[in-house]
């Protein structure tokens, strides 16, 4: 398996740029197939969740949200708003990963744009979480403050 600049393995055959043939216009290679589609997803789905510490607080947050949501007994259209914001936090911290990832690939070296871009994709991560808390705020508030208020009653 050939190597990048810093030793690591690419994950391309040898050949072409991208170790696909030139005919190729994704870099994959023609013919993937959905098993190896997931495949990569899964796995890159695990290299974010082993290597981005973001991923040490955004599971165990989203993990009570679902606990707390269970143990309430939500209904179904609070549940679906909730993993809604679940997904949309952990897709942002996914596409925010990848953008670092690109951006300390071999090569790349510093540059304003790149800090930019790196910039940009944190803040959607920022706008993500806060927009999920305040689902979470809409969502739970009143029902514990329900709880509240039947436990001082009796």
């Amino acid at each position: 398996m050939p190597a990048d600049r810093g030793g690591a393995p690419t994950g391309f055959p040898a050949g072409s740029p991208t170790g696909f043939p030139a005919g190729s216009p994704t870099g994959f290679p023609p013919g993937r197939t959905w098993r190896r589609k997931f495949a990569d997803a899964f796995r890159g789905l695990a290299r974010a969740v082993r290597t981005q510490s973001s991923f040490a607080v955004h599971l165990p947050v989203a993990g009570l949200v679902v606990f707390l949501a269970a143990l309430l007994r939500l209904p179904a259209r609070d549940w679906a708003v909730l993993l809604l914001a679940i997904g949309g936090v952990l897709a942002a911290e996914l596409f925010n990963s990848a953008l670092e990832a690109f951006a300390r690939a071999p090569g790349q070296g510093r540059h304003p744009r790149i800090r930019d871009a790196l910039d940009i994709a944190s803040a959607a991560v920022l706008v993500a979480a806060g927009t999920a808390v305040g689902v979470g705020l809409v969502v739970f508030l009143p029902r514990l403050v329900e709880l509240v208020r039947a436990a001082e009653r009796g």
